[in-house]
C-alpha cells in the first residue's frame, strides 16, 4: 500500500479533515457519508476525484476499496461508527470528544487496541503550530518543572444551532469546546495521571433560547430539548501534584477567547498571543513569539494518521488519550451534578484504565 483511501463520515468537521487528507500526497478521499445527500454532493466539488456517496455507514464500512474512516458525526454516534469500521478492518480517526460517555469510550478503545489497526484522535488544537511549539519547549526542558496550568475556551454567543446532537444528553459545551483546551493543556503538562476532579457546570442560556450561534434565535421546538451544559469548569489534580484549572463556555457575557497558560519553575507561557515569560539576570523578560506560516493543524493530523498507517510510526494521539480526557470530562460533569469531588482510578497513557470514578464528599461538605 502506498496511499491511504479514506472515507469521511459527517460533512461538518469532516470537511476540514478531508481537506487535510486530500492535500497529502499519500492521502485520498474516496467516499463520503452523511444522512443529507446534498451536503455530500456540495463538498464533493472540492475533491480532485469523484467519491462514492453513502447514507449508511454500515454499507460504507463494508466497501473493500476503503482503507480508513474518519468519524465526524455528533458525539452520540462516534462509537457505533468507529466500531463498525474496526469490525471491517478499517483504520479509524475520530473527532473529539471520543464519545458521549465514559463507558462507550472505553468499549471503543478496547476494541481498537485489540484490532491492531491504527486508531487516532483528531485534535486540531493539540496539533496546531502554537501548541506544538510549546510542547517542543517543554520537552526541551525550557520551562523546568511545569507544575500548574490554566485553560479556558469562551464564546459570547456560540451554542451550535444546526444539530440537536450538540444540545441533547451526551453533548454540551464541555464535550464540544472544553475538550480542546483540556486535551492540549494535559498534553503540555506531560500527560500526568489524573486522580481527582472538582467541577461545576450548568445551562444558563441554551434552555432560554439565548446564546446561540452569532446571536441567532432558534425555534422553541429546538431549544426546548436542551439537555446538556452550556458552561463547565473545575480543577483537576494529578498524581504528581500538578494542578489544572479548566473552563468552557458556549455562551457568556465575556469576550470570545481560547487560552492556555503554563506555570513552570524556569519559565511560563501563554498560548494567545504566544508569549514566553522568564527572569533573566534578575529582570523579567516577556517574549512574544511569531511563528512562520506553515501547514494547518488539519495537515499535521492527516500527515500523522497516514504515516502511522503506511510507515508504522507510533501514534502520538491514540484513542486511549481520548479515553483519559473523557474520564476527566465526565468526572467534572459528575462532580457538578453531585456537588462532590470525584476521585479517579485512572492510568497514565499506555496503561490499563478502569472506569471506576467514585464520588466522595468534598472537604467540609455533609456526607
Amino acid at each position: 500500500m502506498n496511499e491511504v483511501r479514506t472515507a469521511i463520515v459527517g460533512m461538518g468537521i469532516g470537511r476540514q479533515n478531508a481537506r487535510g487528507i486530500m492535500r497529502n500526497p499519500r492521502g485520498r478521499v474516496v467516499a463520503l457519508c452523511d444522512l443529507l445527500e446534498n451536503r455530500m454532493h456540495e463538498f464533493a466539488k472540492e475533491l480532485p476525484e469523484e467519491p462514492k456517496f453513502y447514507t449508511s455507514y454500515e454499507a460504507m464500512c463494508r466497501d473493500p476499496e476503503i482503507d480508513a474512516v474518519f468519524v465526524g458525526t455528533p458525539n452520540q454516534w462516534h462509537v457505533p461508527v468507529a466500531l463498525e469500521a474496526l469490525r471491517n478492518g478499517k483504520h479509524v480517526m475520530v473527532t473529539k470528544p471520543l464519545a458521549d460517555s465514559l463507558e462507550a469510550a472505553q468499549e471503543l478503545v478496547e476494541a481498537a487496541e485489540a484490532s491492531g489497526l491504527v486508531n487516532m484522535m483528531s485534535l486540531s488544537t493539540r496539533f496546531s503550530d502554537d501548541v506544538r511549539y510549546l510542547g517542543t519547549l517543554r520537552e526541551a526542558g525550557e520551562f523546568g518543572e511545569v507544575y500548574y496550568g490554566h485553560a479556558r475556551s469562551v464564546r459570547r454567543s456560540g451554542i451550535p444551532n444546526w444539530s440537536l446532537g450538540f444540545i441533547e444528553r451526551g453533548g454540551g459545551a464541555f464535550r464540544d469546546m472544553g475538550v480542546h483546551v483540556l486535551d492540549s493543556a494535559w498534553w503540555l503538562l506531560g500527560m500526568p495521571k489524573p486522580v481527582s476532579v472538582l467541577g461545576t457546570a450548568g445551562a444558563k442560556f441554551g434552555p432560554r433560547g439565548q446564546g446561540y450561534w452569532h446571536f441567532s434565535q432558534p425555534p422553541q421546538d429546538f431549544y426546548s430539548r436542551y439537555a446538556a451544559d452550556d458552561y463547565g469548569g473545575g480543577f483537576i489534580r494529578f498524581e504528581d501534584g500538578t494542578g489544572l484549572q479548566v473552563e468552557s463556555f458556549w455562551a457568556s457575557h465575556q469576550p470570545d477567547g481560547l487560552q492556555i497558560e503554563l506555570f513552570g519553575t524556569e519559565a511560563g507561557a501563554r498560548l494567545s498571543p504566544l508569549t514566553l515569560y522568564r527572569t533573566v539576570c534578575g529582570a523579567p523578560q516577556d517574549v512574544t513569539v511569531t511563528l512562520p506560516d506553515g501547514p494547518q493543524a488539519w495537515d499535521h493530523l492527516a500527515a500523522h494518521f497516514i504515516e502511522c498507517i503506511l510507515d508504522g510510526v507510533e501514534c502520538q494521539a491514540p484513542l486511549r488519550h481520548g479515553l483519559i480526557v473523557q474520564e476527566m470530562m465526565e468526572a467534572l460533569l459528575e462532580s457538578a451534578e453531585t456537588g462532590h469531588e470525584v476521585c479517579l482510578n485512572g492510568a497514565a497513557p499506555g496503561a490499563p484504565l478502569t472506569s471506576s470514578a467514585q464520588a466522595r464528599p468534598a472537604e467540609g461538605a455533609p456526607a
